[in-house]
Protein backbone atom coordinates (compact mmCIF):
# COMPACT_ATOMS: atom_id res chain seq x y z
CA UNK A 1 0.00 0.00 0.00
CA UNK A 2 1.11 3.47 -0.58
CA UNK A 3 0.06 6.74 0.50
CA UNK A 4 -0.79 9.61 -2.10
CA UNK A 5 0.90 13.30 -2.18
CA UNK A 6 -2.41 14.53 -1.58
CA UNK A 7 -3.09 12.74 1.28
CA UNK A 8 0.46 13.44 2.56
CA UNK A 9 -0.20 17.00 2.36
CA UNK A 10 -3.60 16.72 4.00
CA UNK A 11 -2.18 15.12 6.77
CA UNK A 12 -0.06 17.61 9.47
CA UNK A 13 3.36 17.19 10.40
CA UNK A 14 4.12 15.29 12.86
CA UNK A 15 1.11 13.43 13.77
CA UNK A 16 0.11 11.73 16.89
CA UNK A 17 -2.21 8.96 16.87
CA UNK A 18 -4.22 7.53 19.76
CA UNK A 19 -5.26 4.28 18.26
CA UNK A 20 -7.84 2.11 19.76
CA UNK A 21 -8.41 -1.67 18.65
CA UNK A 22 -10.31 -4.56 18.68
CA UNK A 23 -14.10 -5.42 18.14
CA UNK A 24 -16.77 -4.02 20.09
CA UNK A 25 -19.45 -7.75 19.47
CA UNK A 26 -17.00 -9.75 21.72
CA UNK A 27 -17.19 -7.86 25.27
CA UNK A 28 -14.25 -6.97 26.44
CA UNK A 29 -12.16 -7.08 22.97
CA UNK A 30 -14.18 -3.78 22.38
CA UNK A 31 -11.82 -2.24 25.11
CA UNK A 32 -9.59 0.04 23.16
CA UNK A 33 -12.60 1.25 20.70
CA UNK A 34 -14.67 1.97 23.91
CA UNK A 35 -11.74 4.12 25.76
CA UNK A 36 -11.07 6.32 22.17
CA UNK A 37 -14.81 6.97 22.00
CA UNK A 38 -14.79 8.27 25.64
CA UNK A 39 -11.73 10.52 24.60
CA UNK A 40 -13.67 12.07 21.69
CA UNK A 41 -16.88 12.21 23.63
CA UNK A 42 -15.34 14.34 26.06
CA UNK A 43 -12.25 16.53 24.64
CA UNK A 44 -11.38 17.68 21.33
CA UNK A 45 -7.94 17.01 19.66
CA UNK A 46 -6.54 19.40 17.83
CA UNK A 47 -3.92 19.04 15.14
CA UNK A 48 -1.56 17.06 15.11
CA UNK A 49 -2.96 14.91 17.63
CA UNK A 50 -5.68 12.32 16.05
CA UNK A 51 -8.13 9.55 17.25
CA UNK A 52 -8.78 6.50 15.42
CA UNK A 53 -11.36 3.85 16.18
CA UNK A 54 -9.06 0.86 14.30
CA UNK A 55 -11.83 -2.03 15.16
CA UNK A 56 -9.85 -5.12 13.63
CA UNK A 57 -8.69 -3.52 10.32
CA UNK A 58 -5.15 -5.10 10.33
CA UNK A 59 -3.12 -3.93 7.49
CA UNK A 60 -5.38 -1.99 5.96
CA UNK A 61 -3.89 0.55 8.47
CA UNK A 62 -0.58 0.85 7.39
CA UNK A 63 -1.46 4.11 5.42
CA UNK A 64 -2.61 5.78 8.04
CA UNK A 65 0.46 4.68 10.28
CA UNK A 66 2.65 5.26 8.12
CA UNK A 67 5.12 8.36 9.13
CA UNK A 68 3.57 9.14 12.98
CA UNK A 69 5.40 11.30 14.88
CA UNK A 70 3.97 9.12 17.99
CA UNK A 71 1.07 6.77 18.23
CA UNK A 72 -0.55 5.01 21.66
CA UNK A 73 -2.22 1.94 20.95
CA UNK A 74 -4.95 1.14 23.38
CA UNK A 75 -6.61 -2.64 23.71
CA UNK A 76 -6.90 -5.31 26.03
CA UNK A 77 -4.16 -7.46 26.34
CA UNK A 78 -3.48 -11.16 28.42
CA UNK A 79 -0.73 -9.78 30.37
CA UNK A 80 -1.58 -12.75 32.86
CA UNK A 81 -2.40 -10.07 35.61
CA UNK A 82 -5.42 -9.91 37.37
CA UNK A 83 -8.77 -8.91 35.50
CA UNK A 84 -9.23 -4.98 34.81
CA UNK A 85 -5.39 -4.95 35.90
CA UNK A 86 -4.20 -1.62 33.39
CA UNK A 87 -0.03 -1.77 32.08
CA UNK A 88 1.79 0.49 30.11
CA UNK A 89 4.26 -0.72 27.37
CA UNK A 90 6.46 1.36 25.08
CA UNK A 91 9.02 1.42 22.36
CA UNK A 92 10.66 -1.85 20.86
CA UNK A 93 8.74 -3.63 23.60
CA UNK A 94 4.96 -3.51 21.74
CA UNK A 95 5.80 -5.03 19.21
CA UNK A 96 6.64 -8.48 21.22
CA UNK A 97 4.13 -8.00 23.65
CA UNK A 98 1.31 -7.90 21.59
CA UNK A 99 2.85 -10.73 19.37
CA UNK A 100 3.55 -12.79 22.95
CA UNK A 101 0.21 -11.97 24.38
CA UNK A 102 -2.23 -12.28 21.41
CA UNK A 103 -5.75 -13.09 22.52
CA UNK A 104 -7.54 -12.50 19.07
CA UNK A 105 -6.84 -12.34 15.21
CA UNK A 106 -6.94 -8.39 14.89
CA UNK A 107 -3.81 -8.32 17.29
CA UNK A 108 -1.96 -10.62 14.93
CA UNK A 109 -2.66 -8.77 11.99
CA UNK A 110 -1.79 -5.26 14.50
CA UNK A 111 1.59 -7.25 14.82
CA UNK A 112 2.33 -7.60 11.27
CA UNK A 113 1.41 -3.72 11.05
CA UNK A 114 3.64 -2.36 13.11
CA UNK A 115 6.50 -5.33 11.61
CA UNK A 116 5.73 -3.55 8.10
CA UNK A 117 6.12 -0.13 9.12
CA UNK A 118 9.53 -0.68 10.37
CA UNK A 119 10.93 -2.42 7.53
CA UNK A 120 9.27 0.16 5.04
CA UNK A 121 11.64 2.24 7.29
CA UNK A 122 8.13 4.50 8.11
CA UNK A 123 7.86 3.80 12.21
CA UNK A 124 6.20 5.55 14.64
CA UNK A 125 9.35 7.94 16.46
CA UNK A 126 7.34 6.52 19.78
CA UNK A 127 5.00 4.14 20.27
CA UNK A 128 3.32 3.38 23.50
CA UNK A 129 0.81 0.27 24.13
CA UNK A 130 -1.65 1.19 27.05
CA UNK A 131 -3.61 -2.51 27.76
CA UNK A 132 -6.05 -3.87 30.29
CA UNK A 133 -6.46 -7.37 31.65
CA UNK A 134 -9.43 -8.68 30.05
CA UNK A 135 -12.18 -10.82 31.72
CA UNK A 136 -13.82 -11.57 29.04
CA UNK A 137 -13.30 -11.81 25.47
CA UNK A 138 -15.86 -14.50 24.54
CA UNK A 139 -19.33 -13.07 24.80
CA UNK A 140 -20.40 -12.08 21.77
CA UNK A 141 -23.10 -9.13 21.16
CA UNK A 142 -21.67 -8.34 25.18
CA UNK A 143 -20.38 -5.41 26.42
CA UNK A 144 -17.49 -4.92 28.14
CA UNK A 145 -17.19 -6.93 31.91
CA UNK A 146 -17.50 -4.40 35.44
CA UNK A 147 -13.69 -4.58 36.19
CA UNK A 148 -12.96 -3.84 32.55
CA UNK A 149 -15.33 -1.03 32.04
CA UNK A 150 -14.08 0.43 34.84
CA UNK A 151 -10.86 1.26 33.73
CA UNK A 152 -12.04 3.11 30.85
CA UNK A 153 -11.98 6.67 32.37
CA UNK A 154 -8.66 5.66 33.90
CA UNK A 155 -6.94 4.53 30.29
CA UNK A 156 -8.51 7.67 29.41
CA UNK A 157 -6.10 10.05 31.95
CA UNK A 158 -3.63 8.10 31.29
CA UNK A 159 -3.72 8.78 27.21
CA UNK A 160 -4.12 12.09 28.06
CA UNK A 161 -1.42 12.10 30.51
CA UNK A 162 1.01 10.80 27.95
CA UNK A 163 -0.39 13.25 25.57
CA UNK A 164 1.06 15.97 27.91
CA UNK A 165 4.54 14.47 28.93
CA UNK A 166 5.69 12.95 25.65
CA UNK A 167 4.33 15.17 22.99
CA UNK A 168 3.18 18.83 24.87
CA UNK A 169 -0.13 18.22 23.30
CA UNK A 170 -3.32 19.37 25.60
CA UNK A 171 -6.81 18.38 24.13
CA UNK A 172 -9.52 20.64 24.70
CA UNK A 173 -12.18 19.67 27.28
CA UNK A 174 -15.65 19.44 25.84
CA UNK A 175 -18.65 21.47 27.27
CA UNK A 176 -20.67 19.21 29.63
CA UNK A 177 -23.56 19.96 28.04
CA UNK A 178 -21.78 18.93 24.58
CA UNK A 179 -20.90 15.67 25.40
CA UNK A 180 -22.13 12.95 22.91
CA UNK A 181 -21.24 9.52 22.53
CA UNK A 182 -18.92 8.40 19.82
CA UNK A 183 -18.49 12.49 18.90
CA UNK A 184 -18.62 11.10 15.38
CA UNK A 185 -15.91 8.39 15.54
CA UNK A 186 -18.75 5.57 15.36
CA UNK A 187 -23.00 5.71 13.97
CA UNK A 188 -24.89 6.02 17.04
CA UNK A 189 -26.31 2.50 17.15
CA UNK A 190 -22.84 1.18 18.23
CA UNK A 191 -22.07 4.07 20.55
CA UNK A 192 -21.27 2.33 23.96
CA UNK A 193 -24.73 3.20 25.88
CA UNK A 194 -27.34 2.68 22.79
CA UNK A 195 -25.10 -1.18 22.08
CA UNK A 196 -24.55 -2.06 25.80
CA UNK A 197 -28.39 -0.81 26.79
CA UNK A 198 -29.64 -1.95 23.35
CA UNK A 199 -28.73 -6.10 24.21
CA UNK A 200 -31.96 -8.59 23.26
CA UNK A 201 -31.89 -11.36 25.57
CA UNK A 202 -31.32 -14.64 24.05
CA UNK A 203 -34.85 -15.76 23.02
CA UNK A 204 -35.04 -12.47 20.85
CA UNK A 205 -31.76 -12.47 19.34
CA UNK A 206 -32.59 -16.19 18.06
CA UNK A 207 -36.12 -15.28 17.12
CA UNK A 208 -35.21 -11.73 15.50
CA UNK A 209 -31.41 -11.17 15.32
CA UNK A 210 -29.79 -8.18 17.28
CA UNK A 211 -30.85 -5.03 16.02
CA UNK A 212 -27.91 -3.35 16.66
CA UNK A 213 -25.98 -5.24 14.18
CA UNK A 214 -28.75 -5.13 11.98
CA UNK A 215 -28.76 -1.92 11.85
CA UNK A 216 -24.97 -1.47 11.55
CA UNK A 217 -25.60 -3.77 8.29
CA UNK A 218 -27.87 -1.64 7.04
CA UNK A 219 -26.66 1.86 7.51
Amino acid sequence: MTVSTKEQAARPHGRVLILGIGNILWADEGFGVRVVEYLAARHHFPAPAELMDGGTQGLYLLPQLEGLDGLVIVDAIDFGLPPGTVHTVRGADVPSTIGARKMSLHQTGFQEVLALLDLRGHAPRKVALIGVQPVNMQDYGGGLTPPVAARVPEVAAAVLAMLAEDYDIHPIPRAPDATQDGAGLMTAAVSRTAYENGRPTEAEACRYGDPRVLTRMRG
